[in-house]
């Protein structure tokens, strides 16, 4: 059994790609990642802790059950949207968790990033809306002005490589975001060789298929134009720095476009 990747807001024609079962089991398992332990709280009403600084430590989740999302932690607030089971190429959905909180009836709220147009939509879910707490301690921050990636770990650079982010007429968008996919390319033909990420990035290409996330992926074919400002909103590594960035990151890591 196989599954496509769509709507990557890539060079060339719509992203179509054949992938393995096992990818998608790395997908929904998040690889290495461990619950996260919390730290305390009362559960008070006006209680309130922060569970991401996006920075050295991050936490996310799962859908547990699907739930509205609102501008504020009460039922009488505005709603903004709703928790979604799956990504755009059919993989389970994550979310990023921001900070929790309890209402005056000591209901529990948890803040969340929301994966959907316009970028950085934020709003609060009632807990039981998200399964259980994954932690990591990564960042990946793309530079697009000098046209590099680094991953830090605990706030520390651990490492960095050159990409090709999109050109003037398409950039990449800047903001805070994470990895929501990861697909193993297994074919060496395809432009996308060898792994494949999806962010809850949004392209500039409004009618691109299945919504245009800004995927981050192998070369596509022009190694030779890397470093460089020649894609539609994707970010490209070279195969060697595609295969490193796969064995060391994880879902959920935040990833910071500056």
């Amino acid at each position: 059994m196989k599954r496509r990747l769509r709507g990557a807001a890539c060079a060339g024609a719509a992203m179509l790609l054949m992938l393995s079962c096992a990818a998608g089991a790395a997908a929904r398992t998040g690889a290495t990642e461990a619950l996260a332990p919390l730290p305390s709280a009362t559960g008070r009403p006006g209680g309130s802790l922060v569970l991401s600084n996006e920075t050295t430590f991050t936490r996310w989740a799962y859908v547990n059950q699907i739930e509205p999302i609102y501008q504020q932690p009460t039922t009488s607030s505005a709603r903004v949207a709703r928790l979604r089971w799956s990504t755009e190429s059919g993989l389970p959905q994550t979310y990023l968790l921001l900070r929790e909180s309890w209402d005056a009836k000591g209901r529990e709220w948890v803040k969340v990033r929301i994966p959907m147009r316009p970028n950085g939509r934020t709003g609060w879910v009632q807990r039981g809306g998200l399964g259980a707490f994954h932690l990591t301690h990564l960042l990946l921050v793309v530079d697009r002005q000098q046209l590099r990636i680094s991953l830090y770990s605990d706030g520390r650079l651990r490492w960095h490589a050159p990409v090709a982010v999109g050109k003037l007429s398409t950039p990449t968008p800047a903001g805070r975001f994470w990895i929501t996919e990861r697909f193993k390319i297994e074919d060496p033909s395809s432009g996308y060789y060898p792994y494949a990420f999806g962010t809850s990035d949004y392209s500039t290409l409004t009618d691109w298929p299945e919504g245009g996330v800004v995927g981050i992926h192998g070369p596509y074919y022009q190694p030779q134009l890397i470093p460089g400002r020649i894609s539609h909103g994707c970010i490209r590594l070279s195969v060697a720095n595609d295969n490193w960035l796969a064995e060391h990151i994880t879902l959920g890591t935040p990833v910071r476009i500056v």
